[in-house]
Parts: C-alpha cells; sequence; structure tokens
C-alpha cells in the first residue's frame, strides 16, 4: 500500500508539463519505473494520478463487477473515459493530455495533493476554492467519516 504525504504547488509549461518537486518525485521513486494512470476525478473539477500498482488493484476491484448488469457497465465506461498511462521523463516531468487539462480547467499554476494512495492534480485557483468551500464543515465531516464507534479510531 502507498502512502503518499504533502501538497505542492508547482506549474505547468505551454506543452502541459509539470515539473514533479523534489520531494514528492522521492517518494514516487519506487513506481516510477512501472508508471502511472492519469484520470478525470470522479467527484471534483480535478486529476487523479495513480501509481500502477494502485491502478492495477482497483481495477481488481472493477473487474469483479457483474458486466451483466447495464449500470455496471455505464460506470465502468465513464470511470475509464480518458484515462491514460503516463510517464515521469528522465528530466523528472510528467506530461498531462491536453484533454485532461481541459477537463480540470489547468492552465498554469497547479497543486498536486496527496490523498493516501494517489496525486490528486488541481489548477490552484480550484484547489484554494474547494479548500475554503469545504473548511467551514470539516470539523462535522470529519466526526461523520472518522468518528464511528465501531471503529478503533485513528489518534
Amino acid at each position: 500500500m502507498v502512502n503518499l504525504i504533502g501538497t505542492y504547488e508547482c506549474k505547468v509549461d505551454a506543452k502541459g508539463r509539470l515539473m514533479v518537486p523534489s520531494a514528492l518525485k522521492k517518494q514516487l521513486a519506487p513506481m516510477l519505473q512501472e508508471g502511472f494512470v492519469i484520470k478525470r476525478a470522479v467527484f471534483q473539477d480535478c486529476l487523479e494520478l495513480y501509481p500502477m500498482s494502485e491502478w492495477n488493484v482497483l481495477m481488481g476491484k472493477m473487474n469483479g463487477l457483474n458486466r451483466f448488469k447495464k449500470k455496471n457497465n455505464d460506470f465502468i465506461r465513464r470511470f475509464t473515459a480518458g484515462v491514460k498511462m503516463v510517464e515521469v521523463d528522465s528530466n523528472g516531468r510528467l506530461l498531462i493530455p491536453k484533454d485532461l487539462t481541459a477537463f480540470a480547467g489547468i492552465e498554469k499554476e497547479i497543486v498536486l495533493s496527496s490523498a493516501i494512495n494517489i496525486i490528486e492534480i488541481w489548477d490552484k485557483d480550484k484547489y484554494e476554492n474547494t479548500i475554503e468551500a469545504s473548511s467551514g464543515d470539516f470539523a462535522e465531516l470529519a466526526e461523520e467519516v472518522m468518528g464511528n464507534d465501531e471503529m478503533d479510531g485513528i489518534s
């Protein structure tokens, strides 16, 4: 299981390439050889970067869905729409495909935000607006999600 840490601000050049910050690149080092999958996020206007090992685990779960149910096929199709394999090049750059750049509204300044086992790639303004919009109810959300009495807790 991959556990990535950190939030990083960086820039995308005119070709859609970003220089992976060195602290993040160190964490990703064991995964660089396998490559990554980049896709549209389900709930937000951002992108998700999956190490190939994490993507394979997720695809294993999805492969268990019954394809004779229309909603499962529809879900698989929508979930995998626009999925691309990407690599970090020898200069430490990652190319974001143009269609995905357009989906996420990425222009120049971006945020790479770790989300446990994946990296979210955000347009900086959208990221800041999303964090600000959800800050007021975070305590309530944390209690609802993590305060389950059936769990042992994490703290």
